[in-house]
């Protein structure tokens, strides 16, 4: 018998494994939860959960249904988009250098009142292809026609947290879709999928809205997603307006005893965070740092401080609409570099802290930090194999700065979900993208048509 690093028995008359990953670095959390590496190492995977991060040699011991030989790689939590809207990648480039209300009320709004489901079906599909080869296992999502959105995750095998975005001005009918929603979604694609309530932001729902939505989600077992304090305007707006700040909205409002995800905050203010130490239920913030240098924001979310309160930070992108990209890469080397720049302390992201933002935190920002984020027995297999055998990755001093500062999307050459291949040696396995990208292109001319005058909502903060 020899125990694995993770500290667990592997003995020769175990059952045939299904898949065994070997002669990889794996990148493991220690009991105090420290980014570190395993070398020459094997990850073996049972019913789609982690069995065992054990020795290469062990590893090929084992008798396996399916081996990959991933000497040279490193194998890693895979990684989660805590929030985007991804049937946008149709809206990709539609919308540039533009300042935010412009952006919302002259092109995004005004275009996706011409979306139709199938509009919303195709783009997630070509999101998803992305993110898969990104090494994007699990995206949390907040958008409409959310059934599409549903079955394109079963179809294609990534995990998600899925939300039908709503405002008050659709009615009562928007918050009870978006309930419908979540309790007929919650646990389907063979548990890949939970879902949330998600009321849009506190400027385009009323009070009133929230707090029925607070209701409902401790009513029901429902988390929340929303937007909430995304930049210093809106914070400042909703002072002159009403006194109050966002994130104080969301108490007032009993948000903040439900668990919530609340997107960007990079308007969360000094005055904000006790609020958000005292709330009832789990506060998680997602960080898209590209979008706010794009608009101009003069402010980031505020990773330390939050941090120093204990509300974990996930990586997102937002929709490709504001981004260009679904690329959490990119998130995470421009969430450390953004953060040492404000707080003018070069100690201050540390790469190993970037990576645990990029998989335990942005696990538990979408409520899944019990069952992902970590390569350990137990967990579900969402495993991403990483090829630094690139010019641009070598050498390799600190494994962790190359992984953050030097490796990209394109290095990820397998993804796994629930120990399914999804894509292997950078072929998808389950998204045709060409015939995809050719119907979504027939069909933009009546998309993007803005002759109507109509959009979905005014911004007004």
């Amino acid at each position: 018998m020899t125990d694995s690093p993770a500290g667990l028995p592997i003995t020769g008359d175990r059952s045939r494994a299904d898949l065994v990953i070997t002669g990889c670095t794996v990148l493991v959390h220690d009991d105090r939860e420290r980014i570190g590496f395993e070398e020459d190492a094997a990850v073996v995977v049972r019913d789609g959960r982690v069995d065992a991060v054990t020795t290469a040699s062990a590893g090929e011991r084992l008798a396996a249904a399916e081996r990959i030989d991933a000497r040279g790689q490193v194998a890693m939590p895979g990684l989660v988009n805590c929030h985007t809207h991804a049937p946008m990648v149709a809206l990709r480039g539609v919308a540039e250098d533009l300042p935010t209300e412009e952006w919302f009320n002259d092109v995004v709004w005004p275009v996706e009142s011409n979306l139709t489901e199938r509009d919303v079906e195709l783009g997630a599909r070509l999101a998803c292809a992305e993110m898969i080869r990104g090494g994007v296992t699990c995206f949390a999502d907040h958008y409409f026609a959310m059934d599409r959105v549903a079955a394109v995750v079963e179809e294609c095998g990534i995990r998600a947290h899925l939300g039908q975005a709503y405002f008050s001005s659709q009615g009562p009918q928007g918050r009870e879709k978006s309930l419908e929603f979540a309790l007929r979604h919650r646990g389907s694609a063979g548990g890949r999928i939970t879902t949330a309530l998600a009321p849009h932001a506190p400027y385009t729902v009323d009070d009133a809205d929230l707090t029925a939505t607070a209701g409902l989600a401790r009513a029901h077992g429902l988390p929340v997603h929303l937007h909430a304090a995304e930049n210093r305007d809106q914070t400042e707006a909703s002072l002159d307006r009403h006194g109050v700040t966002p994130i104080e909205v969301l108490r007032r409002t009993g948000i903040l005893d439900t668990d919530v995800l609340i997107a960007h905050g990079t308007g969360i203010t000094e005055r904000d965070l006790p609020v958000l130490e005292a709330a009832a239920g789990r506060v998680a913030v997602a960080s898209a740092p590209r979008g706010y240098l794009k608009f101009g924001w003069p402010t980031t979310t505020p990773v330390r401080a939050l941090r120093d309160i204990g509300i974990p930070v996930g990586l997102a992108t937002d929709g490709a609409a504001s981004n260009n990209s679904l690329d959490v890469w990119e998130s995470m080397a421009l969430t450390a570099l953004i953060q040492k720049s404000t707080t003018g302390d070069p100690r201050w992201l540390t790469a190993r802290q970037a990576l645990h933002h990029a998989t335990l935190q942005s696990a538990r920002a979408v409520g899944l930090g019990d069952t992902l984020g970590r390569l350990a027995p137990g967990r579900r297999a969402d495993i991403v194999l990483v090829d630094l055998g690139g010019p641009h990755t070598q050498p390799v001093h600190d494994l962790a700065a190359t992984l953050v500062h030097s490796a990209r999307a394109s290095d990820v050459r397998t993804t796994i979900v629930d120990g399914r291949v999804l894509m292997r040696d950078r072929e998808l396995l389950t998204l045709d993208v060409p015939s995809v990208a050719g119907e979504l292109g027939e069909r933009l001319p009546a998309l993007l048509d803005r002759s109507h005058g109509r959009r979905i909502q005014d911004y007004k903060t």
